[in-house]
C-alpha cells in the first residue's frame, strides 16, 4: 500500500453498501467509501459479467488510491423458485377459490398456472403452505397428483407472471448453487474477491460444497433466509466461514414477530463462534425514495449495533436509490452515535461469551482484560489467516483493533470484521521486532503517541496459522 494520510473509522460495527445503476461510476463509489462504507457488495441477481469487473476494477482502484484494504462481497443469486406466465399477464385470485399449480408450460389463467419446478410437487404434501410474490398469496396444498398440486387460496390478490414462489414447510430437495451460480463463482473467484454471499442455505452441506468450490479463495457468508437453515444454525455456522441475517426472504417465510428473535439468536450464536456477522436488508428502505430515515429504520440500525453485530449492509438503498450517499452518511453516524453511548459498552461487555477453552481463546479474552485495565490506546494483532484478529474482534474490546497481515488477502476480509483497523504489515522475524513493528503502526495510523501503551499478541511461531500464544505491552517512544 502507498503512503497516505491515515484514514480510519470512529466506529467499531462496518457498513457494507452494494453497488448498483446508482452507484456503479468511480465517483460514486469513492463517495461511498470515504463516507463510511467498508465492503461493497455485488449482487449477481442482475448484472453482467462485464458490469461487475468493471466495478470490481473501480474498487481496487480506490484502494490503490486511498491506500486503505477494501472488501467485496459477491452475491451469488441462488434458486429462484418462480410460477409461469399468464394469458393476459395477470389474474387476481380470490380467498377460498381452488388453484392448480402444474407443470404445463401452457400460459396460465384463473384456475392454474405452470410450477416448472417438480422438485416443490414432489416435497409438499397435504397441508403444506405456498407463499407467492414475496408472500402477499398464500396457498395451502389439498390435493397431490405426480404432476401437479391442488391448492386453496387462503389470502388473495393479484398474481402476475414470474412471482417467487416460497415453501416455508418443507426441506426442498434443491441445492443451493444453481449452473449459473456455479459460472459467477468461476469468474468472482478468478477476479480475487474476499466473500461469497450463498442464498437459499437449507444444510450444511449446502455451505460444504460450496466452501469446496471456493477452496480457500473466499469467506463464505451463508445468507440465513430459509426456516430450514435456522433450524439447523449450529450445524451450519460450524462449516460457514461468516454469516447474514437476510430478513428479506426470512421475513417471507417466518411470522413477522419471529424474525428480530431469530436475527438476535444468529448473531448471538455466530458472536460464540467468533464468525463475522451481518445483518441486511431493509435497514433503511425509505432512503430510497428520501433523503433521510424514518425514525423507525434508525433504531433499527441502533438494534443490531447493540446486538453486536460485526456489520451492516444497504442493499437498494446504494444501489438503485435516489440518495446513496446520505444512505452511507446516515448509517454511519447511527451507528458512531450508538458507539459512543455508556448503555451501548454495558450491553456488549454483558453479552460478552465465555472465554474458549483454548490457549489461542485465553491469549485473546487476557489481551481485551489487559488493554482495559491499563486503559491501552489500541490492541494491535499479528495474524496470517485473520484467526488471530477474530479471536480478539470476538472479545469486543474498548480499544480499536489493529490488524496486521502480510497477506493482501487476509487484510481485505477483514474489512467486515467488529472493531478492525487492517493495515499490511511485512511478517516480524521476532518478538522485539513484532513489538516495533506494532508501536510504528499505531503511531503512524494515528491510534497511540508517545507514552502511550499498546497491548501486541501474534501467534509464534510467525506465518503459522492459528498459535494465537504470545502476548506482549508495549510503550509508544
Amino acid at each position: 500500500m502507498p503512503a497516505r494520510i491515515p484514514l480510519r473509522r470512529r466506529r467499531r460495527t462496518k457498513i457494507i453498501a452494494t453497488l448498483g445503476p446508482a452507484s456503479s461510476s468511480a465517483e460514486v463509489i469513492e463517495r461511498l467509501f470515504r463516507a463510511g462504507a467498508d465492503v461493497f457488495r455485488l449482487n449477481f441477481s442482475h448484472g453482467s459479467h462485464e458490469d461487475h469487473a468493471a466495478r470490481i476494477a473501480v474498487i481496487r482502484a480506490l484502494e490503490e488510491k486511498v491506500g486503505r484494504p477494501i472488501g467485496i462481497l459477491a452475491d451469488v443469486q441462488g434458486p429462484k423458485l418462480r410460477v409461469g406466465k399468464f394469458q393476459g399477464g395477470r389474474v387476481q385470485l380470490q380467498t377460498g377459490q381452488n388453484f392448480r399449480l402444474d407443470l404445463s408450460p401452457t400460459p396460465g389463467d384463473v384456475r392454474r398456472v405452470q410450477l416448472p419446478h417438480p422438485e416443490i410437487i414432489a416435497a409438499a404434501g397435504i397441508g403444506t403452505t405456498l407463499l407467492l410474490d414475496d408472500g402477499k398469496l398464500r396457498l395451502r396444498v389439498t390435493h397431490k397428483r405426480e404432476d401437479h398440486l391442488e391448492t386453496q387460496v387462503v389470502v388473495g390478490g393479484p398474481l402476475s407472471d414470474r412471482k417467487g414462489v416460497n415453501v416455508p414447510d418443507v426441506v426442498l430437495p434443491i441445492p443451493a448453487l444453481t449452473e449459473k451460480d456455479r459460472i459467477d463463482l468461476d469468474f468472482v473467484l478468478a477476479q480475487g474477491v474476499e466473500y461469497i454471499g450463498l442464498s437459499f442455505v437449507q444444510r450444511p452441506e449446502d455451505v460444504v460444497e460450496a466452501k469446496a468450490i471456493a477452496a480457500g479463495r473466499a469467506w463464505i457468508m451463508v445468507k440465513m433466509e430459509k426456516p430450514q437453515a435456522v433450524e439447523n444454525l449450529d450445524a451450519i455456522l460450524a462449516e460457514a466461514d461468516c454469516v447474514m441475517v437476510a430478513r428479506g426472504d426470512l421475513g417471507v417465510e417466518c411470522p413477522p414477530e419471529e424474525v428480530p428473535l431469530i436475527q438476535k439468536r444468529i448473531v448471538r450464536a455466530a458472536r460464540l463462534l467468533g464468525k463475522p456477522v451481518v445483518v441486511a436488508t431493509q435497514m433503511l428502505e425509505s432512503m430510497i425514495n428520501a433523503p433521510s430515515p424514518t425514525r423507525a429504520e434508525a433504531s433499527d440500525v441502533a438494534t443490531a449495533v447493540f446486538d453486536g453485530a460485526d456489520a451492516v449492509m444497504l442493499s437498494a438503498e446504494t444501489a438503485a436509490g435516489q440518495f446513496p450517499f446520505e444512505a452511507v452518511n446516515i448509517m454511519d453516524r447511527i451507528i458512531a452515535r450508538v458507539e459512543q453511548d455508556p448503555g451501548w459498552r454495558t450491553i456488549t461487555d454483558a453479552d460478552r461469551p465465555a472465554p474458549e477453552k483454548t490457549s489461542a481463546g485465553a491469549i485473546a479474552a487476557a489481551a481485551r482484560q489487559v488493554a482495559h485495565t491499563i486503559e491501552a490506546e489500541v490492541i494491535a494483532t499479528f495474524t496470517s489467516t485473520g484467526s488471530t484478529t477474530l479471536r480478539v474482534a470476538r472479545e469486543r474490546p474498548d480499544c480499536p483493533i489493529l490488524g496486521l497481515t502480510a497477506s493482501l488477502e487476509t487484510s481485505r476480509r477483514m474489512a467486515c470484521v467488529w472493531g478492525v483497523h487492517s493495515l499490511m504489515s511485512v511478517e516480524p522475524h521476532s518478538m522485539t521486532d513484532m513489538v516495533a513493528k506494532a508501536i510504528r503502526a499505531a503511531s503512524q495510523e494515528g491510534f497511540a503517541k508517545h507514552g502511550d501503551e499498546v497491548v501486541v499478541t501474534a501467534g509464534v511461531p510467525f506465518g503459522t496459522p492459528g498459535t494465537t500464544n504470545a502476548l506482549r505491552v508495549a510503550i509508544v517512544k
